[in-house]
């Protein structure tokens, strides 16, 4: 009897700590009326009307025959958005940090393309939940750590598990170049501060061995199964992307040349601190930049000290195609890209040019932009209604939200505890 309540006592444990129910199929038309709609490609509907059906967009525009079936949504001093993505992150791969039972973004080996972080997805996971009431309804699933870390895929926010939640499985493969310079080990006895990294010319020695081994595999008629260097074909026949997480002039230069030469034909920078500086490279080899996070300080001495705030103006201004990814803020940190982009957006950039940044641009640089990033006929109604400006946390409030036509929930851990408390206060007369 003791051994049944007990089992009884988990299961209840785990399903109050789920995430909620995914949302049902849109099972009627449903009309947003009177908003104001950001399409995703910079350009504004004033008092416009979308309306989806079977999570797919049907209509968009102004003075639209009001429809006579379905649902209609008074949206009159609001704002409709694409959903937000969040590229190149291992949401869903870590629940907690310093909980390594949980933590699943990073695998032994420094060359391990075949490891595919769509298998470990957490489609329950607390973290994923929180994104959705700040807009951000799309990511990038990416393993971290090594030199070549795995292969991401795409998914969306609301799923049952991650077959469900698959947008756009294995769609590229994430490197970590190594760092020309690099900070002194001190508990090693090294100096201090940055120093030339002694290894670097043998690291790109590994990684050009391994793609030209990679290479010659994929040209083989007959040969015995090698998972990691099959999952590197996709890099040389154009189906997979190649993300390349570096940040200095020389990192950058050398990776895209490299990767050039090996005729890899997609290519992304991701991260790109130094990209500024060498923009008329990147812009020339058409690559684009899924910027670093905006609310940081400044990396070295020489840098101006609002440098973190207007990189990402500083590439657009250059004609790069930008995305935020905001890759050292941590995981859990995610949710906020909005308001990353709004620290661009004050520091002049265009409004409209940081919300693309975070949906269309980065649709574009993912592959996806077929279906998402844009509100526009015939692709996913993924979006969501805010209350005000989607990049002021102030103002974005967010009443509702829909991934492919379906009404996801906007409740998550966050939002009960906010509830209780308040609660609290209010029966104390605070």
């Amino acid at each position: 009897m003791k051994k049944l309540f007990l089992i009884i006592a988990i299961v209840f444990g785990v399903s109050l700590n789920a995430q909620q129910t995914p949302a049902p199929p849109q099972s009627e038309q449903i009309a947003i009326i009177g908003a104001t709609v950001h399409v995703g490609n910079g350009e504004v509907i004033e008092n416009g009307t979308i309306i989806f059906k079977d999570g797919k967009i049907t209509a968009i525009g102004v003075d639209l025959m009001a429809p006579t079936v379905g649902t209609m949504i008074n949206a009159e001093g609001k704002h409709v958005y694409p959903g937000f993505i969040a590229p190149s992150k291992p949401l869903g791969l870590v629940e907690v940090d310093a909980v390594r039972a949980s933590d699943d973004q990073d695998e032994i080996g420094e060359m391990i393309p075949h490891v595919r972080s769509i298998i470990a997805y957490n489609a329950e996971s607390k973290v994923v939940e929180s994104m959705r009431p700040n807009g951000v309804l799309i990511g990038q699933v990416t393993p971290q750590g090594g030199t070549i870390s795995g292969t991401s895929s795409i998914v969306q926010f609301d799923a049952w598990n991650w077959e469900d939640a698959a947008i756009k499985t294995d769609d590229g493969i994430h490197m970590n170049w190594p760092a020309f310079f690099r900070r002194g080990r001190w508990w090693a006895g090294e100096p201090r501060g940055f120093r030339p990294n002694e290894n670097y010319g043998k690291e790109m020695d590994d990684i050009k061995m391994f793609f030209e081994n990679s290479d010659a595999y994929s040209k083989a008629e007959e040969k015995e199964k090698n998972l990691p260097f099959a999952a590197m074909e996709g890099l040389f026949d154009g189906s997979k992307r190649l993300y390349i997480h570096a940040h200095g002039e020389k990192e950058i230069t050398d990776a895209v040349t490299f990767a050039k030469a090996a005729g890899v034909e997609k290519i992304v920078i991701v991260g790109g601190y130094r990209a500024y500086r060498i923009a008329d490279f990147l812009k020339e080899n058409n690559i684009p930049v899924l910027v670093n996070v905006t609310h940081s300080l400044p990396k070295m001495e020489d840098d101006d000290y609002d440098l973190p705030y207007k990189l990402p103006k500083l590439l657009v201004d250059a004609g790069l195609l930008v995305g935020i990814q905001n890759e050292e803020m941590g995981n859990f940190q995610a949710r906020n890209m909005g308001f990353y982009a709004g620290q661009a957006v004050a520091q002049g950039l265009d409004k409209e040019t940081g919300i693309k940044m975070l949906t269309g641009n980065t649709a574009k640089i993912l592959g996806i932009d077929d279906m998402y990033g844009t509100l526009e006929v015939g692709k996913s109604a993924t979006l969501f209604i805010s209350e005000g400006d989607a990049m002021d946390m102030r103002t974005n409030q967010l009443t509702k939200a829909y991934i492919d036509g379906r009404d996801v929930s906007l409740e998550t851990h966050q939002t009960e505890l906010w509830k209780r408390y308040m609660g609290k206060y209010e029966r104390e007369g605070k």
